[in-house]
């Protein structure tokens, strides 16, 4: 397996990765409650259509329809026995749009969360955590993924049992998490403590990161709580579009092009190299922040008060790594997209 993602990071200051799952397949009639996963065999014009966008738009990486398809996730729609089959041809759909992108975009393998506890909170063990993360990464290795990338996770358990799963795959692999809970993920790690796991790791990430959470300027200050320890891996970034509102009968992201314009170069600036979005997050985002990348000249490491003042306040006033908290933030949509 060529390491299509490493080649790429050799060679650039910053990779543009893609935006939203969820949000742009809303838009192309998934219903509440249905499985996305479903529609790699259903409609795969419509996933081609929605990798394509991204590509189109400028992303040098896209993820796969894949964010849900473990067995835990899938047995809710009676699916569990299809893991293998949803995730090759997710990506084996992807592979062929990469391949026909005329440069190079990496393929990457989404894989989200089990949608349970681990133990000894919940019921799940560390050896079952790893066997579902091992069988939906055989099927994205199948269908020709470049890299696999686990997203959206809040337990520090479910990380390592994901980056254990990889190994056993042998592919190599990118991880984020979400600080959702004032600068903490829901199960109380902050950017520092991530920094610290992912650096014990048997089989280290190429990049990890923060994606989705409560907007993008709660996204940047995680960002920063990154760079502040000084990790030896490049740094994700993978903000929401703005905030979620709700408007006629739906959730609507109200970042504009502009704002994620001015995130992504924050978000380089901060020491982020490789830059997406997350939900809300459509081809004119990415298109606005492709350019605002390519186009404006570094700077320095932006400060609390840029941020704020360029993509709106903070959802808390702490950013989880100076003891105070964590004081519950409103909950967001947990799907990517």
């Amino acid at each position: 397996m060529t390491n299509a993602l490493s080649r790429l990071l050799e060679t650039r200051d910053w990779l543009l990765a893609d935006g939203a799952t969820g949000t742009n397949l809303f838009n192309m009639g998934l219903m509440s409650g249905d499985a996305p996963e479903m529609w790699n065999e259903q409609h795969p014009d419509r996933i081609t259509a929605l990798y394509k966008g991204a590509v189109d738009a400028g992303s040098d990486i896209f993820l796969t329809n894949s964010f849900g398809g473990n067995a835990s996730r899938l047995k809710l729609h009676g699916a569990e026995a299809r893991v293998h089959a949803l995730n090759r041809i997710a990506a084996e759909i992807g592979r062929d749009v990469a391949d026909k992108a005329g440069r190079p975009v990496v393929v990457a393998g989404s894989v989200g969360p089990t949608g349970e506890i681990m133990a000894p909170m919940g019921t799940l063990t560390h050896e079952r955590a790893v066997e579902l993360f091992h069988e939906q990464a055989e099927g994205l290795k199948a269908g020709g993924a470049d890299v696999l990338w686990v997203e959206t996770i809040s337990a520090a358990e479910e990380f390592i049992a994901a980056s254990e799963a990889f190994a056993l795959a042998d592919m190599p692999w990118c991880g984020t998490m979400s600080f959702d809970t004032a600068g903490r993920t829901m199960m109380g790690l902050t950017s520092a403590d991530m920094v610290k796991m992912v650096g014990k790791l048997a089989h280290n990430p190429l990049a990890f990161g923060a994606n989705c959470g409560t907007g993008a300027s709660d996204l940047m200050r995680t960002i920063l709580g990154f760079a502040a320890v000084g990790p030896e891996q490049p740094v994700i970034a993978k903000g929401n579009a703005g905030i979620p509102k709700y408007h006629d009968g739906h959730i609507h992201y109200d970042g504009t092009p502009a704002l994620m314009a001015d995130y992504a170069v924050l978000a380089r600036d901060a020491g982020a190299t490789i830059i997406g979005g997350c939900c809300g997050t459509m081809p004119e985002h990415l298109r606005a922040m492709r350019d605002a990348l390519e186009t404006r000249p570094a700077g320095p490491r932006p400060t609390l008060d840029q941020i704020t003042t360029q993509l709106g306040a903070f959802s808390s006033a702490s950013d989880g790594t100076d003891g105070a908290g964590p004081v519950r933030a409103p909950r967001r949509g947990r799907r990517r997209g």
